[in-house]
């Protein structure tokens, strides 16, 4: 029977061998099966350009290489912390990138892709500098820096990053029920998947009487992965 696989959050860094090991295994034992995987942001903990060359990049873009030349059908999409992942990245592994938000035809029901980082708009401070950082000026200046700058600044900017979060209550850096709302009625579609905020759940709910879904994507280990299969 036809599935397809979504994860997100799987944050690949240097600094954590083990995820990236099993990360591999899931590639070549789980996803090699299915018919089409669906990376819906935070691949890696940070990139800073397609041009970046240390580990595990190299071992990582091998392995998704290896799962599309195998026919699996690979789409990864963008989150926060490998918002600059690029067209030259998407070559060497034979995947497509989507858009934030991207619609697709699940089996017959259309469903809204997300990381989720959108939906997140209590966090005011956080979109806000969303904002800033993907600007295309700023992008194109960052990626015009040199490889070691570039490198350093990441580094900052995760250890910033997690002393900010701490700060931060978990319903701040939750979903915003009202947002998830008005995208999928933006987009018309009754059903949702989305990563980043690390709640792994299956929503329910109705709006204008209609029955809504969401189902929110875990930080990623080997059992988190949503798996869809045809005809169900």
């Amino acid at each position: 029977m036809r599935e397809t696989l979504f994860i997100s959050d799987v944050h690949l860094s240097l600094e954590q061998p083990e995820i990236v090991e099993l990360f591999q295994c899931f590639l070549q034992q789980q996803a090699v099966h299915a018919e089409a995987v669906y990376i819906l942001g935070d691949l890696f903990d940070a990139w800073i350009g397609d041009d970046d060359d240390m580990e595990p990049i190299p071992t990582v873009i091998a392995a998704l290489r290896a799962l599309s030349d195998s026919g699996v059908k690979l789409f990864i999409q963008r989150g926060n912390r490998d918002f600059l992942i690029g067209h030259r990245f998407a070559l060497a592994t034979g995947c497509q990138l989507l858009n934030d938000p991207a619609i697709i035809e699940l089996y017959g029901t259309p469903t809204l892709l997300m990381h989720g980082d959108l939906l997140c708009t209590d966090d005011t401070a956080y979109q806000k500098f969303r904002h800033m950082i993907r600007h295309p000026l700023v992008k194109n200046l960052f990626l015009l820096c040199s490889l070691k700058w570039r490198r350093s600044q990441a580094m900052i900017y995760r250890l910033r990053s997690r002393e900010i979060v701490a700060q931060k209550t978990a319903t701040v850096m939750d979903v915003n029920q009202a947002t998830v709302e008005r995208y999928m009625q933006k987009f018309k579609v009754k059903q949702l998947i989305h990563g980043h905020t690390h709640l792994p759940a299956q929503h329910q709910f109705y709006v204008d009487n209609k029955l809504m879904k969401r189902f929110v994507l875990g930080a990623w280990n080997t059992t988190q992965a949503i798996i869809v299969k045809a005809g169900i």
